[in-house]
């Protein structure tokens, strides 16, 4: 590519640098996940009871911390808008970068689908109605804010994300009078392998617990695409992920004790609304009524920011050359326009399937390989590239990033465990995606490193601002 083509050529693909601070970083950190803590990872209580599940909650918790302190450490070395693949193309180079790109683009590309669902069955409940037509009008809605530009939009997402907040801990204080340890253990005992009243399916029980233990943290990987929109990225995208973790841990033990301390583990795992039948059981109706509401605030949070994300991945692999150049163009307002809607007409048809409960666990199985590469690319970077400047360096080193690398390994093959079908449908789309790339992009790149994709976007910024 001639120095002319690059100026013309990254000049329609650039964001908007410094709409973002460490606030609002860890705010999307936050938003990202929210939903998790409203429902999903209780069905892991079903799976393994209460004791159970606390112990692979406690295994993902480790698993995400150990992963966002290794992320912290690329992010702050590494400020591109890819996020885990910009790390993975720098570790493992053009193939390996792609890969792990391709798995976050999975888990990204799914997870709003399957949450635009469950805000049907939400509004259903509160309203009456529900469809493809509920389904049409989020996304219009939601890309239609984003496309108003990304300082805008992470402002509206920390509002929502707050009201999801207030209802969590609105919840817990009104539940922790009534909390009771024995409602803990009310699932009754099985005889699997290793079943006790504290694990009453056993050791598999806790396997198959593994994917809704990373329900409660999944997404908070997504922080660092949002680094070339970042004010100081190398000070504000550590500051922000480590800063959203810490605070999702602790929503996490919120709703993971005293729901089932107030209502019992047994209710909790079968329930579709934890805190709203929780609230309920324990005679807090009026705020039921409320919490129900803002838990649709807590849907619509994840939604709306993994659209955030996927677009910035999106619009990453795109300048590249790894997926068509065209949907990296960005507007006047310099948002990837064509890498918010492209991916959202196809994730509403996949919402039209109505299997939320699949997409799920599909976006989960791309996750953890994601994870699995994002940390060995940590690894790989530490001993390939010892003197690269690292404003933040991770706790721990290596070890820090081996820990993260094999628990991703142990919960992939916990999806397996729960439901083999997703795990084989989404191999079916890393082949695809893996097909396309060997077939037709790998020999149309634009960069093959973050250095040099780096050195061209700032020779075109400063063309820019000769020119302006």
């Amino acid at each position: 590519m001639s120095d002319q083509i690059n100026k013309e050529y990254l000049a329609k693909r650039q964001l908007k640098r410094g709409s973002a601070g460490w606030i609002l970083l860890a705010g999307l950190g936050v938003s990202y996940v929210i939903s998790g803590d409203f429902a999903g990872w209780n069905f892991g209580i079903a799976e393994a009871g209460w004791g159970g599940f606390a112990i692979a909650a406690a295994l993902m918790a480790v698993m995400y911390f150990t992963l966002v302190l290794s992320l912290a450490e690329m992010s702050a070395a590494i400020p591109a808008a890819g996020g885990g693949y910009s790390f993975a193309r720098q570790a493992m180079g053009p193939t390996g970068g792609y890969l792990t790109g391709l798995a976050v683009l999975i888990e990204y590309a799914l997870a709003p689908a399957a949450i635009v669902i469950f805000i049907g069955s939400a509004v259903e409940a509160l309203l009456g109605f529900n469809g493809p037509w509920v389904y049409a009008a989020f996304y219009l809605v939601f890309i239609g804010i984003h496309l108003a530009g990304a300082g805008e939009a992470l402002k509206v997402m920390m509002v929502i994300s707050g009201l999801a907040v207030i209802a969590i801990l609105a919840t817990a204080v009104a539940l922790i009078g009534d909390f009771d340890t024995s409602r803990l253990f009310d699932v009754a005992v099985t005889d699997a392998a290793g079943a006790s009243e504290f694990m009453p399916m056993g050791w598999y029980g806790v396997w198959a617990a593994l994917p809704f233990g990373m329900w409660l943290f999944l997404a908070v990987e997504g922080v660092p695409l949002a680094a070339e929109e970042a004010k100081d990225p190398a000070k504000d995208v550590p500051k922000g992920i480590i800063g959203a973790m810490i605070f999702l841990l602790f929503t996490a033990l919120l709703v993971v004790f005293l729901l089932a301390g107030a209502a019992g583990a047994d209710a909790m795992g079968k329930s579709a609304v934890p805190l709203v039948d929780a609230l309920n059981f324990a005679g807090h109706s009026s705020l039921a009524t409320a919490v129900n509401v803002l838990g649709l605030a807590g849907l619509i949070a994840s939604f709306f920011s993994i659209i955030y994300g996927y677009s910035r991945l999106v619009f990453a692999l795109s300048r590249a050359g790894y997926i068509p150049q065209s949907l990296s163009v960005t507007d006047k307002r310099k948002v990837p326009a064509r890498a918010l809607i492209v991916p959202g007409i196809l994730g509403f048809l996949a919402s039209l399937t109505g299997e939320g409960d699949l997409m799920l666990a599909m976006a989960v199985v791309g996750a953890t390989v994601s994870y699995a590469l994002m940390a060995l690319s940590h690894i790989l970077l530490r001993i390939k590239q010892p003197n690269m400047e690292r404003p933040y360096k991770t706790p721990g080193g290596i070890f820090t990033s081996s820990i993260a690398f094999i628990l991703s390994l142990l919960a992939l093959t916990g999806v397996y465990a729960y439901d083999p079908r997703a795990f084989f449908y989404t191999l079916v789309l890393f082949a695809i995606g893996a097909a396309y790339y060997f077939l037709y992009s790998k020999n149309r790149l634009v960069a093959k490193t973050p250095e040099e994709e780096f050195d061209m976007l700032a020779a075109a910024e400063a063309d820019l601002a000769a020119t302006a």
